[in-house]
């Protein structure tokens, strides 16, 4: 039963012994034909060779991923937007109304977090790039 089996996917065996030959002779040959730096800071992270210029733990305010946030969440809505767009024909007045509704809550939700200073980011977020440029000179 088992030699059956093996027989009835000689195909599957035989791609995938010839994907992990393709692949272990790439990796042999690049390792063999690769380049080789021994610069002094090729071993720093993210810096690929070219000194440090100074300390990458620069703290950033909640607010700057509090707009990425926002930004994904408004991003999305313009999908469903578009989505209703291109089906405007098949929802007829019952899609019209219910896209009116979502705009609607989205207008009532912009307001919302502009109302509470959710998108401002005020003198903190000045005094962060400030601080941010001090560090890079």
């Amino acid at each position: 039963m088992l030699i059956y089996q093996v027989i009835k996917f000689w195909p599957f065996l035989i791609y995938a012994i010839a994907v992990m030959l393709v692949a272990g002779i790439m990796i042999g040959l690049s390792h063999f034909l690769g380049e080789r730096h021994r610069e002094k800071t090729t071993g720093e992270p993210f810096e690929s060779g070219i000194p440090p210029t100074g300390n990458a733990r620069l703290r950033f305010s909640s607010h700057f991923y509090l707009i990425a946030i926002f930004f994904v969440i408004f991003d999305l809505d313009a999908v469903f937007i578009m989505v209703w767009a291109i089906s405007f024909r098949e929802t007829g007045v019952a899609g019209y109304i219910g896209i009116l509704i979502f705009i609607g809550i989205l207008i009532a939700v912009l307001t919302y977090e502009i109302g509470i200073k959710a998108l401002d980011f005020g003198p903190k977020g000045k005094s962060i790039l400030k601080n941010k440029n001090k560090l890079a000179k």
